[in-house]
């Protein structure tokens, strides 16, 4: 008998939506302060997750969701890496 493998779901910070972990980009504050883009999923630090989504990104910056989820202001200039880390994903795929 053949077991289904469990697709780990994880939330988005923006739009609240569950979907399966490899379709979200975890963004982690690292315990030296400093807040990138984890494409393996195993940096350390508390993570978040957020759509491969521009407007997600948009939004979530606009309500400051990920400031909440770490706890810590972010500068525009993290804002903008985050962005054109989600732009150079989007345009690969």
């Amino acid at each position: 008998m053949l077991r289904t493998k469990k697709i780990p779901m994880r939330m988005c910070v923006s739009c609240r939506e569950k979907r399966p972990k490899q379709e979200l980009l975890r963004v982690v504050h690292c315990p030296d302060g400093t807040i990138t883009v984890d494409l393996t999923g195993k940096k350390p630090g508390r993570g978040a997750y957020i759509c491969r989504d521009v407007e997600c990104l948009k939004r979530s910056r606009r309500q400051r969701q990920l400031e909440r989820a770490f706890s810590c202001a972010i500068s525009p200039e993290t804002y903008d890496a985050l962005e054109a880390t989600v732009i150079s994903l989007t345009e690969d795929a």
